[in-house]
């Protein structure tokens, strides 16, 4: 586990090995597990590619602070970390990029549902979770969104951190078009609208320089903001979408550690909660 001092009191964090013949290797999956649990059957499950950085935020105080709070529900999160063959592991699983990288993300998907969940529900004793959710960073983002969105009848929520949503099938020197060659925009637009997914997406202005349009904004933003128009395009709305634009955030652990308490809130947060802070705002 983690060198930093973890203070977390409503946080049991476990480092579980599973070996993935899928993969060829085995994975570390980190399980942040709530230690009061009321009743089993309403607890949910939170997948996280690049699991390894949740380490880095620490995430189990994140989520102590939340439990402690009484700001979210039940909630079971799996940090499941990177391997050395991220770039090939992660991607969309339909088709690699233009130079090939994601060839191994439909071998990442056969992990998910095939190795990882069952051994989940095996080893904590939930045949069954209230929900599932996967989120992301980067590339890992781009990653959970593509196995959300192909399997929805699976999850309901998903969280994109600073997603790599520039993969492409053309590079910037063979005519690339925005319109055709962004790999994960051209899913979303052959889509169909499932009202019960809902999406979280963080951008950081200082994710990144480039501005391959030059139109002063930059690609990350850019990219986020196209797709959200494609998801809006099929049916989905500003009840489905957030979108969270960070001023001063960057593409890095710190950042999205900054996000993630929005991300839980609004995906797990106590209405009674929200309801009461409402009514002390208001001197009610």
């Amino acid at each position: 586990m983690p060198s930093e001092k973890l203070t977390a009191t409503h946080v049991l964090v476990e480092e579980n090995i599973v070996h993935s013949t899928f993969l060829g290797r085995d994975v570390i999956v980190d399980a942040y597990l709530p230690t009061a649990v009321n009743d089993p059957a309403n607890i949910s499950l939170l997948l996280v590619n690049d699991g390894q950085d949740l380490r880095r935020m620490p995430f189990s105080n994140i989520l102590d602070t939340l439990i402690s709070n009484n700001e979210i529900s039940s909630l079971i999160c799996i940090g499941i970390h990177c391997g050395p063959d991220r770039k090939m592991e992660y991607g969309v699983a339909a088709t690699p990029d233009y130079m090939g990288r994601g060839a191994k993300a439909g071998a990442y998907n056969d992990f998910i549902f095939k190795e990882l969940l069952p051994y989940l529900r095996t080893k904590y004793f939930l045949p069954n979770f209230r929900e599932k959710s996967f989120a992301g960073f980067s590339l890992g983002g781009l990653s959970a969104l593509d196995i959300v969105w192909n399997h929805p009848e699976e999850f309901t929520k998903c969280g994109v951190f600073s997603g790599s949503l520039w993969w492409r099938s053309a590079s910037y020197k063979d005519e690339y078009d925005d319109n055709k060659h962004r790999i994960m925009h051209e899913q979303v637009k052959k889509g169909t609208f499932f009202p019960w997914l809902h999406f979280f997406f963080e951008c950081g202005a200082g994710d990144e320089s480039a501005d391959r349009n030059k139109n002063g904004i930059i690609d990350v933003i850019d990219d986020t903001r196209d797709l959200i128009s494609e998801l809006k395009r099929i049916g989905y709305s500003r009840n489905n979408i957030k979108y969270l634009e960070l001023p001063n955030g960057k593409h890095d652990v710190p950042t999205w550690a900054a996000a993630f308490p929005d991300f839980l809130k609004w995906g797990w947060g106590k209405k009674e909660n929200t309801l009461k802070k409402k009514r002390l705002s208001k001197g009610i």
